[in-house]
């Protein structure tokens, strides 16, 4: 007796959608791609799913509408790329039963999005909301945070990631007495220090109370991470004196001047840090965009007074303590027992003698970042490495380093993040990683090494080895050639990144070369890659665009290119693939990665990252049934390209 093969359509609906909802959102979108049954489910799946995260992809309010049910009573945590959306999407994303909401690339919306969470959202546990206002003609009101905070009193993380100097107003360090009582986590993207000073002022009090001397209206915040304008002692002393149970401190300026004597840092404030021994994680950084400027009024014994309070500190980052020397860093090291994480950048007084006898100490560092540290030489790494946990090992535009680090580096068994920009490595160095590390390595940036070759993919990818390599930065390398891109291909590692700005001798053999290939036994047209800069490559011509054009690069989401060598060009793949972010005016793809807050810098690499088929099967989905004329967009710029040529 022969049986009929049955169909998903004889199925009981309810089954279908059971098994669906123990899919995450990647894998409801990928089945819902596949036939007309697991679509339906997936439609009504998305009608009471808890969890709801779009951010890989950035679209528009028409095609958000259908995936976003407004009736989901469901719906607790809402994260999404806000890039393509205005205040029209407010009610497509707003509910009462959300607890955790973040909204980024929010430039086109008005301060009205604040005001409307605030109403909309009271039970919310979790808010962040990035580059609100950002674009020319939008506002936003202190009345509209009054608003949010008044109304979201449960709130127990807060994430304004801009610049909150656009609310003008008198009040604004008092609009934070609305603040939940709830609240332990604070982040802002920019805010002057004389806010600050006032926001946590014991003396500031109710309108109605003007003289009422109370704590800081932000007592209970655990977590506090700023950018301002100056790291000043008042400010550090005012937090550490209002906050008394803040465990997790970052703070960064980019100073337009040279900071006067009441506007930066000194040894007196590093004294004040910490006054209640509960500090694990302290980041003071003063970052250099607008002029050279260094912390110029601490020395080691500002340090060497902080040091007396670290007993617990788990994380350190320290950048521009330039007059800091061995003396001062190695003391920070050797009181803070449980430290796992230590960054320093710009420690130009920083050298090899810190790390002498650092196998004598009980540290366990599984973090290390020592950037523009150009004292150090091979013999620091050497020492370091006694440290066998390490997993991320920042070396960048330390110039001293060659191929005898990373002799030492490739005998680290866990290591997965190895940052080498501007050393002096060579082929032969990395060929020791080949040799040693390379089966644990996640993350390997080569910029700017000079002695680098077409070789040096050879000694990376020749021979057998199971590799979980993902991410791959070979930019600003003179000597690399599309025939160092031929030798990637023909290795058939599954790259998600792939960064090759400013290789003059890269062109388009190599994009060619990319878009070809093969990755496993049913994978080709490039189809691991998620991000590829070509920025300033000198070969680039209008036959790579034919390249970079679906079906090539199936997964391809980020994309640098010089929109010098033909604009139209880039508009026109910009349209036909509305989900590729293309960058042609030379700014980094995803540049936080590593120089964000020291929160984002921990990233779990215990596991590879697991980059599946979702995103564009999602992509098929929402274009499904559109009229697709970009393409014979595309076909007239590249005539009119070849006739320019």
């Amino acid at each position: 007796m022969t049986t009929e093969p049955r169909s998903l359509d004889s199925l009981p609906p309810a089954l279908i959608a059971t098994i669906m909802t123990k899919l995450d959102v990647s894998s409801i979108r990928s089945a819902a791609s596949t036939c007309t049954t697991l679509r339906s489910s997936a439609s009504h799946i998305l009608s009471f799913l808890p969890t709801f995260h779009l951010l890989d992809i950035a679209v528009s309010v028409d095609l958000l509408r259908p995936l976003l049910l407004r009736q989901n009573p469901h719906l607790t945590s809402l994260k999404v790329d806000c890039d393509r959306l205005n205040d029209s999407a407010i009610e497509i994303l707003l509910c009462p039963s959300l607890r955790e909401l973040c909204l980024y690339n929010c430039a086109d919306f008005n301060g009205k999005l604040l005001s409307e969470i605030g109403t909309r959202c009271p039970d919310l546990r979790s808010l962040c909301l990035g580059s609100v206002a950002g674009k020319r003609g939008r506002s936003v009101h202190i009345s509209e945070l009054e608003e949010l905070l008044s109304g979201c009193t449960q709130l127990e993380a807060l994430v304004l990631m801009f610049d909150v100097s656009l609310f003008l107003h008198h009040n604004f360090a008092r609009v934070w007495a609305l603040a939940s009582e709830k609240l332990t986590s604070l982040e802002i993207g920019y805010i002057s220090s004389v806010t600050v000073t006032e926001m946590l002022s014991p003396n500031l009090g109710t309108p109605q109370s003007p003289n009422c001397i109370r704590p800081s209206v932000l007592s209970g915040i655990q977590k506090l991470c700023l950018s301002v304008d100056y790291i000043t002692d008042a400010m550090v002393g005012m937090i550490s004196k209002g906050l008394s149970s803040l465990t997790h401190l970052d703070l960064r300026d980019a100073p337009l001047i040279e900071p006067v004597l009441t506007f930066d840092l000194t040894n007196a404030g590093l004294q004040q840090m910490n006054q209640y021994g509960k500090l694990k994680h302290l980041s003071l950084v003063r970052r250099q965009d607008f002029c050279i400027t260094y912390f110029r009024r601490v020395n080691d014994l500002g340090i060497l007074l902080m040091a007396d309070k670290c007993a617990n500190m788990e994380s350190i980052y320290l950048s521009g303590f330039c007059r800091v020397t061995d003396t001062g860093f190695k003391t920070m090291l050797h009181s803070c027992s449980r430290l796992y994480q230590l960054r320093v950048s710009q420690g130009t007084q920083l050298t090899d003698l810190v790390f002498h006898d650092i196998s004598a100490t009980s540290l366990t560092l599984t973090h290390v970042s020592l950037r523009f540290c150009n004292l150090l030489t091979n013999h620091a790494v050497i020492n370091l490495v006694s440290n066998k946990d390490l997993r991320v090992l920042d070396l960048r535009n330390c110039k001293n380093l060659g191929d005898e680090a990373l002799r030492a580096i490739s005998t680290l068994p866990k290591l997965k993040v190895l940052l080498l920009d501007g050393s002096d490595v060579s082929d032969m160095g990395l060929l020791y990683l080949r040799q040693g590390l390379i089966g644990s390595l996640v993350t390997l940036s080569v910029r700017g090494c000079k002695r680098l070759t077409d070789k040096c993919i050879s000694a990376l990818f020749d021979g057998p080895c199971k590799m979980v390599l993902g991410e791959l930065d070979l930019s600003e390398n003179p000597n690399l050639s599309d025939n160092a891109v031929l030798l990637l291909a023909k290795s058939r590692v599954p790259l998600f990144e792939l960064r090759m700005r400013n290789c003059q001798h890269i062109g388009d053999t190599a994009v060619m070369a990319l878009a070809s290939m093969q990755i496993g036994k049913e994978r080709w047209h490039g189809s691991s890659l998620r991000l590829l800069d070509l920025y300033g490559c000198g070969g680039i011509t209008a036959l790579s665009f034919r390249w970079l054009k679906k079906p090539y690069f199936p997964r391809l989401r980020w994309l640098g290119v010089t929109g010098s060598v033909n604009r139209d060009l880039v508009d026109a793949l910009a349209r036909s693939r509305p989900f590729l972010h293309v960058q042609y005016r030379g700014d980094e793809l995803r540049a936080d990665q590593w120089d964000c807050s020291d929160s984002a810098y921990v990233h779990d690499y215990d596991e590879v990252h697991d980059y599946d088929e979702a995103d564009d099967e999602l992509e098929q989905w929402l274009l499904e049934g559109e009229i697709d004329h970009d393409d014979e967009e595309m076909g007239d710029a590249e005539n009119i390209a070849e006739v320019v040529e």
